[in-house]
């Protein structure tokens, strides 16, 4: 990652970012906007870089720990993309059936980042699936720019398909016990609340800045929920008082955080959008509500 100071560069600059990640601007306008900002050594090509995710040197767990048992798998997913790939971690030698979690990743594939976050939920205890929505499209290319180029280019209901088939699939694996959860981010926090909606028997959800499912879907929500915002993400997190009243007006069991001065993504420690503190106090709480759910 670039040697840029993070407490140099200007909110705005971030603002802009999630506009690009979010494919509201284009490469060409998000370099135009960024030049305005772009003073002495925080040069435009010194603040893409600073910005841009860094996979080599964020790995936590790493794909061959010896802790895990760690593998591609394909599982189906008729009413989606038809073969899908993930990742399938747990324990390695477990002797007991675990309490499963559906990694849903952004809105790029199956990044290093969400893979790395899978290995550290199964090394907590659970049988994790991480699928890669861009599976039909030939799967996560290794850069998020042409990720979130292909992943556009998917139907977003026959993607939410894929990631309810991931559910059906770990559900009934023998090493499952059963109770399946979602946890997800940006794009997969609202795939998590999605799940919610439409599987009576989701064990639980926790979407990390997630959209917000319709007020009209509400009532049909079953699993206790643990919702994750960013204080600065005025895009999603302004949406969550409405949730929070429809919840409320259902009797749904919910919990809410609201991280202080953290921006979208706060949770992905390869973007200097990442908080430290925020993340490992929000993924701890993740974890304690999975232990509470899962097993």
């Amino acid at each position: 990652m670039s040697q840029i100071n993070k407490e140099d560069v200007k909110q705005e600059v971030f603002d802009l970012y999630d506009d690009y990640a979010h494919n509201r601007l284009d490469r060409r306008e998000f370099v135009q906007k960024l030049s305005v900002y772009a003073v002495g050594a925080l040069t435009v090509p010194a603040l893409m870089s600073f910005l841009m995710p860094d996979y080599q040197g964020n790995v936590q767990i790493k794909a061959d720990d010896p802790r895990l048992k760690s593998e591609y798998i394909k599982y189906d997913s008729p009413k989606g993309g038809g073969v899908i790939k993930g990742l399938l971690s747990e324990p390695k030698d477990n002797k007991k059936k675990l309490g499963g979690i559906i990694v849903v990743h952004e809105n790029r594939g199956l990044n290093p980042y969400i893979e790395d976050v899978a290995r550290r939920a199964a090394l907590a205890g659970f049988i994790t699936l991480a699928p890669d929505a861009l599976t039909p499209l030939g799967g996560y290319p290794g850069n998020d720019d042409k990720g979130r180029e292909m992943q556009s280019k998917r139907d977003p209901k026959e993607m939410e398909e894929d990631f309810i088939a991931a559910y059906e699939y770990l559900k009934i694996n023998p090493d499952c016990n059963g109770k399946v959860g979602v946890v997800g981010f940006c794009f997969g926090g609202g795939i998590a609340n999605r799940m919610a909606v439409r599987i009576p028997d989701l064990a639980a959800a926790v979407p990390f800045y997630g959209s917000q499912p319709a007020a009209e879907d509400v009532p049909k929500i079953q699993a206790p929920l643990m919702l994750q915002y960013a204080s600065l993400d005025a895009r999603i997190t302004g949406g969550w008082p409405a949730y929070e009243t429809a919840l409320k007006a259902n009797g749904k069991k919910y919990q809410a955080f609201i991280y202080e001065n953290v921006n979208h993504g706060f949770h992905n420690d390869t973007t200097p959008r990442y908080d430290k503190v925020a993340a490992e106090l929000a993924w701890k709480r993740t974890i304690d509500f999975f232990n509470e759910y899962l097993k």
